[in-house]
This record gives structure tokens, sequence and C-alpha cells, in this order.
């Protein structure tokens, strides 16, 4: 599993112009999933995503988290982390998690994400506008290989 994960200020997901989703203070996460992914490994990356402290303190310290200032998180499904550009100039997307499989996947990473933390989501498969005021700009990217 992969995410890219981004502190906003709001965020929104929109489909032919009008508004599915959106968030004020909080994470927007980019999911994807690849074969080998279950629900253990979201169970783990979830629980690190929802513990991290990336806001600031009084001090201007990233001592707070999602919890800490009553964040939300919008989240949003995107096979194309998986795209591998090692030949040609037409990314490759063979490592990503089939459609069926990778929607059941992002279903139970709502699901859990939703019993933690108010979470709200873009639409699996659509054809998404996304729009964000970055925070910092602050952009983690989080592989469960490295957790």
């Amino acid at each position: 599993m992969r995410c890219v994960l981004q502190v906003v200020k709001e965020a929104s997901v929109s489909i032919e112009g009008e508004i599915k989703s959106q968030i004020k203070r909080g994470y927007l996460l980019f999911l994807g999933y690849e074969k080998n992914d279950d629900f253990q490994i979201i169970k783990k990356m979830i629980d690190k995503i929802v513990s991290l402290r990336l806001f600031k303190d009084a001090l201007g310290k990233t001592n707070l988290g999602l919890k800490d200032i009553d964040g939300e998180i919008l989240a949003v499904s995107q096979f194309t982390l998986y795209a591998d550009v090692k030949k040609g100039r037409r990314p490759s997307f063979t490592n990503a998690l089939s459609g069926s499989f990778s929607k059941d996947l992002y279903d139970e990473t709502i699901s859990y994400l939703s019993s933690i933390i108010p979470c709200k989501q873009g639409v699996f498969g659509a054809d998404m506008e996304i729009s964000l005021i970055n925070d910092g700009p602050f952009t983690l990217m989080i592989d469960s290989g490295d957790l």
C-alpha cells in the first residue's frame, strides 16, 4: 500500500463540477494498492497515519495529531501511485492491484478509517477533480514496505 499524505487547510473532490466530498483542516490521502496488500497492511498503515503528529503547537513544533486539532481525512483512491516509468514514455501499472480487488481494499480502508477519525472519500474509479489548500506545504510519501 502506498499513500501520499498532504496536510491541508481544506480539500474537496468534485465530479463533473459538483462537489462530492470536502473537509476542512486535516489530511488529504491518495491511496494505492498492490497485489500483496491485505487488511493487516491497511490497519498498520492507517494506525501509523492517524498517530502522526504533523500539526504545529503553540510553539510552532509539529507536536499535534489529527485528534488534537479535531481534523478530518479526505481519502482518494489512486492506482497511479504504483506507476512504473523505467521503460519507454508511457507508465506501466502492472504493479497496481486490479480494479475490483483494489476497490475492496479501498472500502476496507474507508471503513477502518471512519471507525477512528472523521473521514470523507472520493468516488472509486471516477474521473475526479481534487482541490486543496496545502498547509506548509507538508507532504509525506508512506509505503507499507517501509513500516
